[in-house]
C-alpha cells in the first residue's frame, strides 16, 4: 500500500470513530436531560437481574478500534449500553488522539464511550480494565506483519496466551458475568476430508484438527483453534458464562482499506481448498457485530450458550469468487483456480448456521435481526 492508500485508510478509520463518538455524545446528552437517568450504573455479580433495565449497563470491548470492534461498539451504543474500549498499543491511542483533535474537541471520556489502556499479555492489567463491566467482548486478533501471510506460527501461541489471559481476567473480576468471544469458522472446518466417517454438515459441533492445521501450515486457523479451546477450558474451570462466535471471512466494502486487510490474507491461506469443498463463506462486519450483541443479550436471558457459526454467504461459483476478490482486493487466484471449466463447485460439505438463525429468529418479535439461514 502506498502513501496515498495509507492516508485514505486512516481517513476512513477516523471518520468511523468520529461518527461513533458523536453518536455517543448525543445519547449521553439525551440521558442527562431525562428525569429517569441519574448517572451510569454498574452491575456486579451480587446485584439482582431485576435492578437494571435491559442495556443499561457497562460492557468492555477489546480491540474496539478494529473494524469489528468499531461495529460492535456502534451496535452496543444503539442499544443503550455504555462501552469501555481496551487500548493495547500506541497506534490505537494515537488514532483516538487524532480523532479527538479533528472532531472539534469531542472527548470520548465525556460520553458513553470510555477508554482504558491494558496489556493483553498481562492478566492483572486486563482485570483492572474489566472492573465494573458486566460483560466482555473479546474481538482482538493478532497479526504479524513480518509473516508471509500476516500470521506466523509464533502468533498462534500468542493468540492462545492472550485468550487465557482474557478469560482468567474475566473470572477474577467480580462484576463480569458474561463473555462473548470472537473465534473463527477456521476453527471448525479444517478436518481430514479423507475420513469416511466425517459428517457432511459442518456446524457448531465441528472442530478443526490441530495436527492437520500444523501439517498444512495454516497458522491463522491454528491460532483461532487454540485460542477458542483455551477459552472454553478456562470458562469451564472457572464457571464463567461464555459464548463463542465462529466467524466467516469478514467483509466490509467501506472498510476494505483498514487494518483487517492483513487478517483477510491470513484467513485466505488454503482458500482454494475451502472453495472446492463448499466451505468458503463470508459475513459482513455489520451482521457479525449484530450477532455479537444479539447473543450477549440472549445470554442475559439464559437463551444463548455454547458456539455459534456466523456467515451470510457461501462462495459457490466462479462469479461469486471473482466478486469477492474485487471486494477484498486480492487476485481471484487466491480464492479459486481462475481457469476453472465449471462455473460452480461440487460441494463435499455443507455449512450450517442454523443454531444462530434459530436463536435470532426466536427473538425477532422484539428485535430486528438480519441473518440468512442456509437450511440443512
Amino acid at each position: 500500500m502506498g502513501i496515498a492508500g495509507a492516508e485514505e485508510c486512516r481517513r476512513v478509520e477516523l471518520e468511523e470513530l468520529r461518527r461513533i463518538s458523536e453518536r455517543a455524545c448525543m445519547l449521553a446528552g439525551r440521558r442527562k436531560n431525562s428525569d429517569e437517568f441519574h448517572g451510569r450504573r454498574v452491575l456486579s455479580n451480587s446485584s439482582s437481574d431485576t435492578d437494571e433495565e435491559p442495556g443499561d449497563e457497562l460492557v468492555c470491548v477489546t480491540s474496539g478500534v478494529s473494524p469489528l470492534g468499531l461495529a460492535v461498539v456502534n451496535q452496543l451504543l444503539q442499544r443503550g449500553f455504555s462501552v469501555r474500549i481496551v487500548l493495547d498499543n500506541p497506534e490505537d491511542r494515537e488514532k483516538l488522539g487524532e480523532m479527538n483533535s479533528e472532531a472539534g474537541g469531542i472527548r470520548i471520556n465525556d460520553s458513553k464511550v470510555s477508554t482504558v489502556s491494558a496489556n493483553l499479555t498481562d492478566c492483572d492489567s486486563l482485570a483492572n480494565a474489566f472492573e465494573g463491566c458486566r460483560g466482555v467482548f473479546h474481538t482482538s486478533s493478532f497479526i504479524d506483519p513480518t509473516g508471509l501471510t500476516g500470521y506466523s506460527k509464533a502468533m498462534a501461541e500468542v493468540e492462545k496466551n492472550v485468550s487465557e489471559n482474557v478469560m482468567e481476567a474475566c473470572a477474577r473480576t467480580s462484576s463480569v458475568r458474561y463473555c462473548v468471544f470472537t473465534s473463527s469458522l477456521l476453527a471448525c472446518i479444517w478436518r481430514d476430508g479423507t475420513r469416511a466417517e466425517l459428517p457432511p454438515v459442518v456446524d457448531h459441533d465441528c472442530w478443526s484438527d490441530q495436527s492437520l492445521c500444523v501439517d498444512k501450515k495454516l497458522w491463522y486457523a491454528l491460532g483461532k483453534l487454540r485460542a477458542e479451546k483455551a477459552a472454553w477450558r478456562i470458562a469451564k474451570e472457572r464457571g464463567l458464562k461464555l459464548v463463542t462466535i465462529c466467524s466467516a471471512l469478514v467483509t466490509a466494502p467501506d472498510l476494505c482499506n483498514m487494518r483487517n486487510s492483513t487478517a483477510t490474507i491470513a484467513y485466505l491461506k488454503g482458500a482454494q481448498e475451502m472453495y472446492e469443498q463448499g466451505l468458503l463463506a463470508t459475513v459482513s462486519v455489520r451482521r457479525l457485530a449484530e450477532a455479537h450483541v444479539n447473543v450477549y443479550e440472549a445470554m442475559g436471558e439464559n437463551e444463548a450458550h455454547g458456539r455459534y457459526i456466523c456467515f451470510d454467504q457461501i462462495i459457490k461459483t466462479q462469479a461469486e469468487a471473482e466478486a469477492l476478490a474485487r471486494e477484498i482486493r486480492v487476485p481471484v487466484s487466491k480464492i479459486c483456480k481462475s481457469q476453472e471449466a465449471s462455473t460452480s463447485t461440487s460441494s463435499k460439505f455443507q455449512l450450517s448456521n442454523k443454531r444462530l438463525f434459530n436463536l435470532t429468529s426466536s427473538r425477532a418479535p422484539t428485535r430486528c435481526y438480519s441473518l440468512t439461514h442456509f437450511p440443512i
